[in-house]
């Protein structure tokens, strides 16, 4: 959408009205993929925060229970289908915000729980490494700027939720810190324990 496009839909009274409509709808139903849009429209728009924080709660809720069924069930997910790639992105967007708040020990956990639940080596690389950023209590704006490789985009649209690209090689960064990953996954692995 252009700033022009954002501008006249946040002030057509009848495209509000149906907005409005879709996000009692999304409450209501708890589809995912539905929840997210409905969020991303709001976000766009810049509308009531209430309403996006009500939106979000309900999507960390729906992608927090369907991510304990599938540990149940010993499922992993994966970004070919849509309902777990939107999972994937709550937990993900939620791990994030914690970082942010510099609260380590609460990302460091999610992060955990993604590289236990995810099949994708991509993905999983880049969550071992943000993993690793927390355990060092990293500042995640100085990780953001520093070691993101902001210059490359995602080449595939399923990697656009997440930090996949670094300025460093991964595969030697990984491996160099791999005694660290394994202390990590000893010290949190009876979170994943029944």
């Amino acid at each position: 959408m252009t700033q022009e496009e954002i501008v006249k839909a946040s002030t057509d009274p009848e495209f509000l009205s149906y907005l409005q409509q879709r996000e009692q709808e999304v409450l209501k139903s708890k589809d995912i993929q539905e929840l997210y849009e409905v969020l991303d429209s709001l976000l766009i728009l810049d509308l009531a925060e209430e309403r996006i924080n009500k939106i979000y709660e309900t999507i960390l809720m729906v992608a927090f229970d369907n991510i304990e069924l599938k540990l149940k069930n010993n499922k992993k997910l994966t970004l070919d289908d849509n309902n777990d790639l939107c999972y994937i992105r709550a937990f993900y967007e939620h791990s994030v915000e914690k970082w942010s708040r510099d609260d380590f020990k609460g990302a460091k956990e999610l992060f955990y729980i993604l590289t236990q639940i995810v099949q994708d080596d991509k993905l999983l690389d880049a969550l071992n490494i943000n993993l690793l950023a927390c355990a060092f209590n990293e500042d995640m704006e100085k990780f953001y700027d520093e070691k993101i490789d902001h210059q490359q985009t995602a080449t595939e649209e399923k990697y656009g939720y997440f930090l996949v690209h670094f300025k460093f090689d991964t595969k030697k960064y990984l491996s160099d810190n791999i005694a660290k990953l394994k202390s990590i996954y000893e010290e949190l692995k009876p979170l994943l324990e029944v």
